[in-house]
């Protein structure tokens, strides 16, 4: 049974649950991997707080841990990027297991042949959660110039206000600046930004963080036999 912290946005917890049972090989419901999810919008900002270097929304989420560990999940994923910025704190306070988002995208993708735009909140990126592990598997990450990284955060916000076709258009915008920039490819390292480039011209070009933890999700729950646990 899997874990998941969310409500960071809910609709994006939403999304990731979705992609958690596309990516099951499941012939009927019971196939289907067992899911908790501990949905809370009120856990406080956390791209405000990584960018502050504060620790704000960490007690709401240790709560959210305990629930979930409370109820005999086998593990916990967390359904948002810049969350991860307390990946250790979290990770320190419970014996189960909380699958990484970043560490996944490296196994979902471990042979990646061109640089990767990182397109993620400003959270995220100044607390490195990407970073490291990138450069570690040999990508060559590219960070998003000021003037494209307001679009992209329009993008997000858009989608968390419920104007997907706004944050469409301003994720086309982005988009579009970072390959002419010399991306490869378009990591979405938000889990709202998967919602705003579903249908867009550029999805065949992105890389999504949420539908690589859904498949390390799905690779846990059912382990070797095939059978979700």
């Amino acid at each position: 049974m899997i874990g998941i912290l969310g409500g960071m946005g809910p609709l994006a917890t939403v999304d990731f649950m979705q992609k958690v049972i596309e990516a099951t090989p499941a012939e009927r419901d019971q196939d289907h991997v067992p899911l908790i999810v501990y949905s809370v919008p009120q856990i406080p900002d956390r791209v405000g707080a990584a960018s502050a270097g504060t620790d704000e929304p960490l007690p709401a989420m240790l709560t959210g841990i305990r629930t979930l560990e409370q109820a005999g999940v086998a593990a916990i994923a967390i359904a948002c990027n810049t969350a991860h910025a307390w990946y250790d704190q979290l990770a320190a306070s419970t014996k189960v297991k909380i699958i990484h988002m970043a560490q996944a995208v490296i196994s979902a993708a471990a042979q990646n042949n061109g640089p990767v735009a990182l397109m993620a909140t400003v959270g995220t990126l100044q607390a490195g959660i990407y970073q490291g592990y990138l450069e570690k598997a040999g990508w060559h990450a590219l960070v998003p110039q000021p003037d494209v990284q307001k679009v992209i955060n329009d993008a997000i916000a858009a989608v968390k206000l419920g104007e997907i076709e706004r944050a469409r258009v301003s994720f086309d915008v982005a988009g579009a600046s970072l390959l002419a920039s010399g991306a490869d490819r378009l990591l979405l390292a938000c889990t709202e930004l998967p919602v705003a480039a579903k249908g867009s011209i550029h999805e065949a070009r992105c890389l999504d963080a949420t539908a690589c933890l859904a498949q390390d999700c799905v690779a846990f729950s059912c382990g070797l036999d095939g059978n979700a646990i």
